[in-house]
């Protein structure tokens, strides 16, 4: 089997790299050990994806070369990628500021880039395993389940480590290593923190609970509800902190975003002496979660009676909390992987190796990371029309 590109990947990047190829006239192969195509595609955003975020930037990315990104994101912007589906009739919606979502399901959207690869000619191949990948001339070689497939050029769209049981696999860093090229530390981003027992204990009894925070740690700053589990703490603020943050590193975090505790405090202790504590916390917290913060800091009190120094200390608890995880719930429920391959090896245009063109490496297994908020879907689209465009 001979074609002019084979893809290895049936994910957003791959399904986007392979359409753009085959509709530039190539014959195109897409392989993919997995049993359907986009599974990620599917399970994200709960079931309907969020595939961009109107306002990306390279900014929205972490990489150990910023400026890589920026060519693609230029050139395949969200407003293209927004276009391409309302011309296959899928409804979205804005669920917050830039960040689109299926208004049905994600189905429909993988149906758009299925049908598109379908118009383009290209062949998908699934539970299809890679065995080996090799030079051949100007061309590669590759070892499959399927037998020995010939291609001019080989586009490696595997994704990251995140969620295996997706079928996540090391393969990509794998190849790369393969041909000599340098893989950066990798570790799990977009993901939940975990608790020590202590504070643990305390989380589980506030489950379910949201609070829109302001989290910082290591530069980063977000503000964004945090969500208390049974296992620790999630949600946008904590899942995107996660990638600024290393282990051992404590989380600050502010329950009362614009507003002063200390002032605040002092001002009510002089209008309303009388308020308890415990009151003027449910006035401005979810109620669970003030009652909690007296449980576990005491004092609870008639302002008059609280002086300068515990309304201080108080004021640390609400403005500057600091929370130390233990660790974080890893690969298994990782929206993304930070890290990937260096991409100072590879050419920010057509996404090649520099001095071997007929192979080629898109999306996640990168070293692009993107923040929440469908910046990595953008990511995946773009980087796959370049190297589609070009290979």
């Amino acid at each position: 089997m001979t074609y002019d590109v084979v893809v290895i990947g049936a994910g957003a990047a791959g399904l986007m790299c392979a359409l753009t190829a085959g509709y530039a006239g190539r014959r195109v192969l897409v392989v993919d050990h997995a049993n359907k195509a986009g599974k990620k595609i599917l399970m994200s955003g709960g079931g309907r994806c969020n595939f961009t975020n109107m306002a990306t930037t390279p900014a929205n990315f972490f990489s150990r070369n910023p400026h890589f990104c920026i060519s693609a994101l230029k050139r395949y912007r969200p407003e293209h990628f927004v276009e391409l589906v309302e011309r296959h009739g899928v409804e979205h919606v804005e669920k917050a500021p830039g960040q689109l979502f299926c208004a049905g399901s994600a189905k429909e959207l993988l149906a758009v880039l299925l049908t598109e690869c379908e118009w383009a000619g290209v062949e998908l191949r699934l539970k299809t395993s890679v065995n080996a990948v090799e030079r051949l001339g100007d061309g590669m070689r590759l070892s499959t389940s399927l037998g020995r497939i010939d291609a001019g050029a080989v586009v490696v769209a595997t994704g990251g480590l995140s969620i295996p049981t997706m079928g996540a696999t090391g393969f990509g860093y794998d190849i790369a290593r393969q041909f000599g090229l340098e893989v950066t530390e990798t570790r799990a981003a977009l993901v939940p923190f975990t608790l020590t027992s202590h504070w643990k204990e305390r989380a589980a009894s506030l489950a379910g609970l949201s609070h829109e925070v302001v989290v910082r740690c290591n530069g980063g700053e977000y503000r964004e509800p945090m969500l208390f589990t049974h296992r620790g703490v999630s949600g946008p603020a904590m899942l995107q902190i996660s990638s600024y943050w290393q282990a051992g590193d404590a989380l600050t975090i502010d329950l009362l975003p614009d507003t002063d505790a200390f002032d605040a405090l002092v001002a009510a202790r002089r209008e309303t002496p009388k308020r308890r504590l415990s009151t003027w916390l449910a006035e401005r917290l979810p109620r669970r979660l003030a009652q909690a913060l007296v449980e576990w800091h005491g004092g609870d009190a008639p302002l008059a009676e609280c002086s300068n120094a515990a309304l201080t200390v108080w004021a640390g608890h609400l403005n500057d909390w600091h929370l130390k995880p233990a660790g974080t719930e890893g690969w298994r429920t990782a929206e993304v992987t930070l890290g990937g391959i260096d991409t100072r090896d590879l050419s920010s245009k057509t996404f090649e190796v520099q001095g071997l063109p007929q192979l080629r490496f898109i999306g996640e297994v990168l070293d692009v990371t993107g923040e929440l908020g469908g910046y990595n879907f953008q990511w995946a689209w773009a980087s796959g029309v370049a190297c589609g465009q070009a290979v």
